[in-house]
């Protein structure tokens, strides 16, 4: 079944009930969110997930990813989509701009991902997990990080991912058995074993963050 995005659902939501654009202008970092702007994004990425991502689902079922000779490879069309969902900018609508970012409400990012993994959900976790990275580093990165890992995370040349499951744990956080131990340098010695979920053809270095 072909993806159609619920366009005037969304404008309807972000315009006549919330009214973000006068929410926008109370924040001076916002002056530039109006309602045409986000009319062309909402448009841009409908277009992106009806046209390129819907019909990849049928690649991806029928293909999925494959593991040969300590290589993956991602189903036929995610690499060339991912690519293009990088040149319209979506990693980098609500980064700071001083690694690349737009710097537009988060918000705005939560309607494009609404929108993108509605119509191909197995592509939108690829990058899915890269905009909390971003965040981690933004926020509690040192400037050594953030001079390292932002700029090329932003423009969607390196990924984000979190290591979450362990092998006996899944997604059950009870039983994780992973921990760090501070050092007197300020860095934390970890001892356990994590699996993480990643993008494997789609970019370049994977970034991982792993959770306790």
């Amino acid at each position: 079944m072909q993806y159609k995005a619920p366009l005037r659902d969304i404008q309807f939501v972000m315009h006549e009930l919330l009214d973000s654009e006068s929410h926008y202008k109370t924040l001076p970092a916002f002056q530039e969110a109006d309602r045409e702007l986000m009319d062309s994004l909402f448009e841009m990425a409908a277009s992106f997930a009806e046209n390129e991502l819907s019909p990849l689902n049928q690649s991806g079922d029928a293909e999925g990813c494959k593991f040969d000779n300590g290589k993956v490879t991602t189903p036929k069309g995610f690499k060339e989509a991912y690519k293009q969902y990088c040149e319209l900018g979506f990693p980098a609508l609500s980064a700071e701009e001083e690694f690349g970012g737009q710097n537009m409400p988060f918000s705005l990012s939560t309607v494009i991902n609404e929108m993108v993994g509605t119509a191909n959900w197995s592509f939108s976790m690829y990058p899915g997990l890269s905009h909390g990275a971003i965040q981690t580093i933004e926020h509690h990165g040192t400037d050594e990080q953030k001079q390292t890992y932002l700029e090329k995370m932003v423009t969607g040349e390196w990924s984000g991912t979190m290591c979450l499951t362990e092998a006996h744990a899944g997604s059950d956080l009870g039983i994780i058995r992973t921990k760090a131990e501070p050092n007197d340098d300020g860095t934390y010695s970890i001892t356990g074993q994590k699996s993480s979920s990643q993008q494997a053809s789609t970019t370049s270095p994977t970034t991982s963050f792993i959770s306790f």
